[in-house]
């Protein structure tokens, strides 16, 4: 049986993050270096919004961070350079995203798991896809992108597929991820 309230729960809870997802961000970033001071992030599947609160903190107060997903995103002690956005990024336009591009794109997005790792693992590559198809329109040219994939059988495909749309892509998985876990992360540049 896991350990639920583990290491990097006790840790979120301690430093005010929502969530025990903040440190894969922090990682990723520390890592790769995705997110710059006065960048313009969007965070698709951004609720509770962990990944928004390490944003915000690595954009600063020039910066800014617009979060978006299904579920409500509580803005109560968000940062003010958090905009929080309720709706499917598949279907929002750039206009309601504040009409301009983002300097990188980061999603900690994930379907409804069922416990069927294989339907699991597709809708998730979709849901990348998709995310890739929508990128062509949201991220500047020379932008970056991280997004969370679950491995599987089609999972060199879309990491092939990143790679022919940026300078490199790179699949990685941080300390944060329950060793259990199927989650990957896909680092583009």
């Amino acid at each position: 049986m896991r350990e639920v309230q583990d290491h990097y729960f006790r840790e979120a809870r301690r430093e005010g993050y929502r969530s025990r997802a903040a440190y894969k961000l922090l990682e990723i970033d520390g890592r790769r270096k995705v997110i710059s001071h006065g960048d313009r992030v969007l965070d698709c599947g951004a609720a509770p919004g962990s990944w928004s609160q390490v944003a915000a903190k690595r954009v600063g107060a020039r910066g800014e961070v617009v979060a978006i997903d299904l579920k409500v995103i509580d803005p109560v002690n968000l940062p003010l350079t958090v905009h929080p956005l309720q709706g499917d990024f598949c279907e929002t336009s750039i206009e309601a995203l504040g009409g301009r591009p983002f300097d990188v794109i980061i999603s900690d997005m994930a379907p409804d798991t069922t416990g069927d790792r294989f339907g699991d693992h597709h809708r998730s590559v979709r849901l990348c896809h998709e995310l890739l198809n929508r990128a062509a329109l949201l991220l500047r040219p020379g932008g970056n992108l991280v997004m969370k994939v679950f491995e599987g059988e089609v999972y060199r495909e879309l990491l092939d597929r990143a790679g022919t749309e940026f300078d490199k892509a790179k699949g990685f998985k941080p300390k944060a991820s329950r060793s259990e876990s199927v989650e990957m992360f896909i680092v583009c540049h």
